[in-house]
């Protein structure tokens, strides 16, 4: 051991940072609250399926109202729809909590900021 350490202190370090890390991970709530039976898991797919067929619609729809308006067939169309896919997906990441909203702070403790 270069430092002088021994294998006791590094094993210490090695159970307190892995006892920091699992305080740290979120609780697997959600996969639980889909296997109680309830119609949870069906609720919530629902509502995620729909977030990503409102983003594709909305974004054909306005694709097909401006290659209405300006003539540009099937320009409009093609760009808008696949900005409304992935809007969709991104909505879908924002409802499952995969993904933060867009400017919304940090609510987390400043910990791991360096602040003593």
């Amino acid at each position: 051991m270069a430092n002088g350490e021994k294998p006791n202190d590094l094993d210490r370090r090695r159970q307190d940072l892995e006892a920091a890390l699992a305080a740290k991970r979120p609780k697997p709530q959600a996969a639980e609250s889909a296997k109680t039976g309830t119609m949870n898991g069906m609720g919530n797919a629902l509502r995620l399926s729909s977030e990503f067929v409102a983003g594709v619609l909305v974004g054909a729809g306005i694709g097909w109202f401006i290659d209405e308006f300006a003539g540009t067939s099937p320009w409009g169309l093609i760009i808008f729809l696949l900005l409304g896919f992935g809007a969709g997906v991104l909505n879908v990441l924002r409802s499952a909590g995969l993904v933060a909203d867009f400017g919304a702070e940090n609510v987390n403790d400043d910990s791991d900021r360096g602040a003593n």
